[in-house]
């Protein structure tokens, strides 16, 4: 535990704390409506401050053909809108967790959790109107809760419910991505754009201060009930059919499973993997990470493939908000 406590405090340090209180975000008490909630308020941990681990607000873009310091199996999340793709390398979302962007005339908040290895792009509008996320420094499940900054309900980045505050059980709207590696994204966008780090947090970037984090036998600041059938730090594929219209069951399928069975197909969907993806999550160098592949799920009852809203997480988590979730995985000796 202090271990991982000395995580969260190297986090907090190397994120730039002093520069987290900006124009739109709490200073003081939180203005949360905090009489209105869809979940057990039990469930949240309140680990530091609001915005201490702080988005970016203000990103910039290179080409990606002329980035030259990101390894090529370091993973990015990739999100294209209106002709307009753009790669989001874990290796600054690891320190950032959240950035307001608008791609192609959308705007978007994409988010990275790294305790649930849970990347997710939404649409940033509220009744019309674009709104930025801030990290609100709490938990629940491991799970990030963000905050919106014009009324500051909390969001839940797994699945982009507000669990908290006047929009309790609204939800925003999932926008599908990649998780990919950058050579993939090159290769697959060679026209297209690469995040910048942030400069005053530049140092930080490749790094990753959970290390191991994937190997332990339990999630860290989980108080959940931890899956029995799999084991819970285990990484799958997930489909939930809450966040995709037309899907009636949600699949979730392990890594190592897809690594010796993909293409992988069931109920319409189909399950790809690739090797060249290192894990953010296990050595202190991203690049040095184990191979846990390239990850994408398609539709296949449309006309053309077509890419589906998708997690790479922890089994842990996806039992969290899905606790009949059947996972398919290799047989167990």
């Amino acid at each position: 535990m202090q271990r991982f406590l000395w995580l969260i405090a190297a986090v907090f340090f190397y994120s730039g704390a002093a520069n987290a209180q900006e124009l739109g975000k709490p200073t003081g008490g939180w203005e949360t409506d905090v009489s209105k909630f869809v979940i057990d308020m039990s469930e949240i941990r309140n680990i530091i401050g609001p915005d201490q681990i702080p988005a970016i607000d203000e990103p910039r873009f290179q080409p990606a053909a002329d980035e030259t310091t990101i390894p090529g199996n370091e993973p990015v999340v990739a999100f294209s809108n209106n002709g307009v793709t753009r790669a989001y390398p874990l290796r600054y979302l690891m320190w950032h967790e959240i950035v307001n962007d608008t791609v192609g005339g959308l705007p978007v908040a994409v988010t990275f959790c790294p305790l649930c290895n849970t990347s997710l792009v939404f649409e940033r509008t509220l009744d019309g109107e674009p709104v930025t996320f801030g990290t609100t420094g709490m938990l629940r499940f491991s799970n990030l809760l963000m905050y919106d900054r014009k009324e500051q309900n909390w969001w839940q980045q797994y699945n982009g419910e507000a669990v908290v505050g006047t929009r309790a059980g609204e939800k925003l709207r999932p926008l599908p991505s990649f998780l990919i590696s950058f050579d993939v994204f090159l290769e697959r966008f060679p026209d297209g754009e690469v995040l910048l780090a942030d400069p005053s947090r530049a140092r930080s970037a490749g790094i990753n201060p959970y290390v191991n984090y994937d190997s332990t036998p339990f999630p860290f600041l989980f108080d959940g009930k931890l899956p029995e059938d799999v084991e819970p730090m285990m990484r799958v594929a997930l489909v939930d059919a809450n966040l995709v219209e037309g899907i009636d069951d949600s699949i979730a399928v392990t890594l190592p499973y897809l690594e010796q069975n993909a293409p992988f197909t069931i109920d319409n969907l189909e399950f790809r993997w690739s090797a060249g993806q290192a894990s953010a999550l296990d050595q202190r160098r991203i690049s040095d990470g184990r191979d846990v592949g390239n990850i994408e799920v398609y539709r296949t009852d449309t006309e053309e493939p077509e890419l589906v809203v998708y997690l790479v997480t922890f089994a842990f988590s996806a039992r969290s908000y899905l606790p009949d979730l059947e996972i398919i995985q290799l047989a167990q000796n």
